[in-house]
């Protein structure tokens, strides 16, 4: 299984975003994402690509699940380590 990261939209053009994903920042590809995005906006990135713009009243739901799911899976989850390695691969 694979999971998008969701991050805040920091600046934005036709092809690309930098977005922060949990105080690291990194350009994304906007190819494939479902809708326009703007600075302010928040994406689910998956290696590189935002796959969707979350709708914002979304955002904060979202964010709260994957603060959970990383602070209270520690051990061997296959999808906690799947947002960490998302995560990782970012910085």
């Amino acid at each position: 299984m694979c999971l998008g990261v969701p991050g805040l939209v920091i600046e934005a053009d036709e092809l690309t975003a930098l977005v922060d994903f949990w105080g690291v920042r990194r350009r994304v590809r906007l190819d494939i994402v479902d809708e326009p995005v703007h600075p302010g906006d928040y994406v689910l990135n998956h290696v590189g690509f935002a796959i969707r713009r979350i709708p914002a009243e979304d955002v904060q739901t979202t964010l709260e699940l994957y603060a959970q799911l990383l602070k209270e899976n520690t051990g061997v989850d296959l999808m906690s380590a799947d947002v960490r390695a998302e995560i990782e691969a970012a910085k």
